[in-house]
């Protein structure tokens, strides 16, 4: 049992090395808000951010990069995407009181996460458009149609804005914890995570990326860094 424990034990140690490639964290709050999308709010100001600052390929995408907050409380873990943008790309009429199907062909920003380390192919993807737009999905890339995972609900509200002036659009998710886990938040829990942005119309598209998927397509888990959840400053 000793020698299967410990074989098992270093397969998930070479699996975690495997998503290493780059780390985000997350800061604890003391208490849940409202979805916020001031930077310069007592909630976000001090939060972790890294940079989705690369294309698909890996390529600087320049005055592209979009700037990605994250901070957690034992219900919910949240992100803010501040956007610089030079042309928006926006679904006509918009819906906001429930999700909306195929809201990826539009500019929108995105999270993968995964709390299963051994089977990658297995986790959630969170999207929001300037609008205020939404859309989770229930990803499974075992089975031959993942977008078929639209049909879940993790019950994550959002809030976006359009800052016309600044040429800038900010997007903040609240995302329960019960969603995307099987146990409750802690210091030190991680998670198999991505960044992502889209913008621009088909003939001008610019897709943005934390890591980048070295594909066509932003679904390749090998390529995903982690985030992991850090407590007080």
């Amino acid at each position: 049992m000793c020698a299967r424990a410990c074989c098992l034990a270093a397969v998930l140690a070479m699996a975690r090395l495997a998503f290493a490639q780059a780390a985000m964290t997350s800061l604890r709050a003391a208490s849940d808000v409202a979805p916020d999308t001031n930077p310069h709010s007592e909630f976000w100001r001090d939060a972790p951010r890294v940079l989705a600052s690369v294309d698909a390929l890996g390529k600087p995408v320049g005055r592209y990069a979009t700037e990605v907050r994250s901070r957690w409380t034992a219900g919910n873990l949240y992100f803010l995407f501040i956007c610089p943008y030079q042309e928006l790309y926006l679904k006509p009429n918009p819906v906001t009181a429930a999700e909306t199907n195929q809201l990826w062909n539009w500019d929108v920003a995105e999270v993968f996460l995964g709390s299963d380390f051994q089977d990658i192919r297995r986790y959630k993807e969170f999207e929001i458009s300037p609008q205020g737009e939404w859309i989770d999905l229930d990803v499974d890339l075992h089975k031959p149609h993942h977008e078929d995972g639209w049909v879940w609900n993790s019950g994550f509200q959002v809030a976006a804005r359009i800052d016309r002036a600044a040429k800038t659009w900010y997007a903040t998710m609240r995302i329960p914890f019960r969603a995307i886990a099987p146990v409750p938040p802690g210091i030190g829990m991680e998670f198999r995570m991505n960044l992502f942005r889209s913008e621009g119309p088909p003939a001008n598209r610019q897709e943005i990326a934390w890591q980048p998927p070295m594909a066509s397509t932003f679904h390749v888990p090998e390529r995903f860094g982690l985030l992991r959840l850090v407590g007080d400053r």
